[in-house]
């Protein structure tokens, strides 16, 4: 896998793809999505050709905010 990267403010961020996003959160892509158009999850960063990413900073956020009760499965 090639390693992406977008300069943002000022600092170089590491972009991850669906996958990784998945592995993560531990959230199927469906669920992602469905988050992502209710404006609950992180804006993916359109990469052309169809392809996103996701700032990795702005996930590790969404998962330290996470509330506990969505951690477990309930949200």
């Amino acid at each position: 896998m090639i390693e992406q990267a977008v300069e943002y403010a000022g600092v170089k961020e590491r972009l991850i793809r669906l996958r990784e996003v998945r592995a993560r959160v531990s959230l199927g892509a469906s669920t992602v999505y469905r988050y992502l158009a209710a404006g609950k999850f992180p804006r993916p960063v359109d990469l052309g050709g169809g392809r996103v990413a996701w700032r990795e900073s702005e996930v590790d956020a969404w998962i330290a905010n996470r509330p506990e009760a969505d951690r477990r499965g309930r949200g």
